[in-house]
């Protein structure tokens, strides 16, 4: 299980990581762009994953992590069940989530 207060502290921890208000949700933002949302009234969070990585993590537990379903789940939106992940796996999700959205470093 993984509590707003530890997805917050997990998604501020990343360079440049802003929270700010998305609708009713809260937003976590790298360069103005979103890469993790928290619904508080499902405790859900949505995370932006590459195809594969949306594919793997839905696989591998489909009660915690699905596509959004609608042409958003097919771009990578992934939901989240907070209260059944395992804080390692969504911490993994998380950062995988950021690095997509992140600008990428030059070499």
């Amino acid at each position: 299980m993984v509590s707003f207060e530890n997805f917050k502290k997990m998604a501020l921890s990343f360079e440049n990581t802003t929270e700010e208000p998305h609708f009713e949700k809260t937003s976590f933002r790298i360069n103005k762009k979103i890469f993790a949302t928290f619904d508080e009234k499902n405790n859900r969070a949505v995370l932006k994953l590459n195809e594969i990585d949306q594919s793997v993590f839905c696989a591998s537990s489909e009660m915690i992590f699905y596509p959004i379903p609608n042409k958003w789940g097919k771009q990578g939106w992934t939901i989240v069940e907070l209260s059944k992940v395992r804080p390692e796996m969504f911490e993994d999700a998380l950062l995988l989530s950021y690095q997509n959205v992140a600008p990428k470093k030059k070499k």
